[in-house]
């Protein structure tokens, strides 16, 4: 018992330090989270813009791999028309507008896929960089209100030995 009584006042005095070491640790803390989520939502961010850049590009091989086979699709037309004897009039040519019809509209609708499937990835790359400020601003707010907490320790304990 005589230990305890005597280390009292020495374990009262170092309290604040230890108290202001702790909270030094968890402020700096705090800062590292807030970079690191901040880091980690950026890079999602980028990832999802490198997305939409990959949706242009599959666009582009899709369309183009879609006039290949329509160029296939009308010479076969053509070949098949000229086998039978028919002329490229006519049903032979009402076949081949409503066919270029339908290839632009089924051009039409995957530019369309494209454009909107772009864009909801260039939304997710904004939403994750807003996330990213979100979160280290957070962590500027706890570093805050730890210092602030100290600091209102401090003035209390400092208050109560007057």
């Amino acid at each position: 018992m005589g230990f305890l009584a005597a280390a009292a006042p020495m374990i009262a005095t170092a309290a604040p330090y230890v108290s202001a070491v702790t909270t030094v640790a968890g402020i700096q803390q705090a800062g590292a989270a807030g970079k690191f989520n901040q880091a980690v939502a950026n890079r999602n961010a980028q990832i999802a813009e490198k997305e939409a850049e990959q949706i242009d590009k599959q666009l582009e091989f899709d369309l183009a791999q879609f006039d290949k086979e329509y160029v296939k699709l009308v010479g076969s037309e053509r070949v098949a028309s000229a086998k039978s004897g028919v002329g490229y009039e006519g049903t032979s040519l009402r076949i081949a507008r409503a066919n270029a019809e339908e290839a632009q509209l089924q051009r039409n609708i995957t530019t369309y896929n494209a454009k909107i499937n772009k864009s909801q990835k260039l939304n997710d790359a904004a939403f994750s960089r807003i996330q990213g400020t979100m979160a280290k601003q957070q962590a500027t707010t706890q570093q805050l209100q730890l210092a602030s907490s100290f600091g209102s320790s401090l003035l209390s304990s400092g208050s109560m030995k007057t």
